[in-house]
């Protein structure tokens, strides 16, 4: 990606909370740079500061210190007034789809619309254009109760971009549906990306989801920004605990699959084949499969599975030079016994 003028750029932002036990760093000294019309991940597990660092992009929360800027927006020097109108560039949908029970969908879609002074024709219009854009032109008269919950969230984007946002946050969205309906969402999500433009940041503490759709990641831990790059990088080579953690499978550290292990990952370059089972035909040994974990976009694999190599040090060699052959990443661990 061309360097250029971050439409995010958060500069060791910090946020305190006073309490009874005395100050709660919620945030500590981020530093977060996402560009224009890409999709980036923020993740960690629960209570490391994601939905904090959420509220202080939008400004819901005044930062302790530092300085958020928004499309060349310095947020703590905007009026209300300006916050107001520089919020309707910044739309949101969250977990539990705040949809107002009241409203048919394609009401609830007109409601920021109305809220910024539009016309009845004019938000009409575009929430039409919107309802088709997610799929549900068909659900415009239902009501909230009426929809499944991946229905709920596509009429909850659909009202997060009434107001043409150029950001647009996702706060833990896929977090309440099921696996299926969840790439659902993301796709949509990716095809909202391509074809409008926006930006998107996706908050979560799924490390799948940031995999899906995410171009950079920051991750974040107890409270502080502990590695940030590429997805793809982060993926193939976690430097820090917290990064491990989220990469590798059900906690599982690097030194627990055996004496000499092989990490073999996928990040779209190899193509879709069998590859452990080409290297047993090929090496005539078998290995133990500790963990696999692939999946198949747009023709491509992404993903990673795990191996235990055969003790004979040099019948392993040879299966490491195999699949360094294959032009694919592997990472190999050793633990003494």
């Amino acid at each position: 990606m061309s360097e250029q003028t971050p439409i995010i750029d958060i500069q060791g932002v910090s946020k305190c909370f006073p309490s009874k036990q005395g100050e709660v760093w919620a945030l500590n000294e981020i530093d977060i740079a996402i560009q224009p019309g890409e999709i980036f991940g923020i993740i960690g597990m629960s209570g490391a500061g994601k939905s904090t660092l959420v509220r202080c992009i939008n400004f819901l929360e005044q930062p302790t210190k530092g300085r958020v800027v928004v499309d060349g927006m310095d947020m703590a020097t905007l009026s209300d007034k300006q916050l107001c109108e520089a919020r309707r560039s910044i739309g949101m949908i969250f977990q539990q789809f705040n949809l107002l029970m009241q409203r048919t969908a394609k009401s609830n879609i007109c409601f920021p619309m109305e809220i910024a002074g539009k016309s009845k024709e004019e938000a009409s219009k575009r929430a039409d254009e919107l309802l088709a854009l997610v799929g549900l032109a068909d659900k415009a008269d239902a009501y909230p109760a009426q929809l499944s919950g991946g229905q709920k969230q596509r009429i909850a984007i659909a009202r997060a971009l009434a107001t043409s946002p150029k950001v647009l946050l996702c706060d833990e969205a896929t977090s309440a549906l099921d696996p299926t309906t969840t790439r659902s969402i993301l796709g949509l999500l990716k095809d909202i990306n391509q074809r409008l433009g926006i930006t998107i940041v996706v908050i979560t503490h799924e490390m799948a989801v940031i995999e899906e759709i995410c171009t950079s990641v920051a991750i974040l831990d107890h409270s502080r920004v502990v590695e940030k790059g590429r997805v793809q990088d982060i993926f193939a080579n976690p430097q820090t605990p917290a990064a491990q953690k989220l990469v590798f499978p059900e906690g599982r550290k690097r030194q627990g699959f055996g004496l000499r292990q092989c990490r073999i990952v996928f990040d779209g370059s190899s193509s879709y084949e069998p590859v452990v089972a080409n290297m047993v035909l090929e090496c005539k040994a078998p290995v133990n499969i500790m963990y696999a974990d692939t999946k198949d976009i747009d023709g491509k694999a992404f993903g990673q599975i795990i191996i235990q190599l055969p003790e004979d040090d040099a019948l392993a060699n040879r299966m490491m030079g195999y699949l360094h052959a294959q032009g694919l990443q592997t990472e190999e661990v050793r633990q003494d016994a």
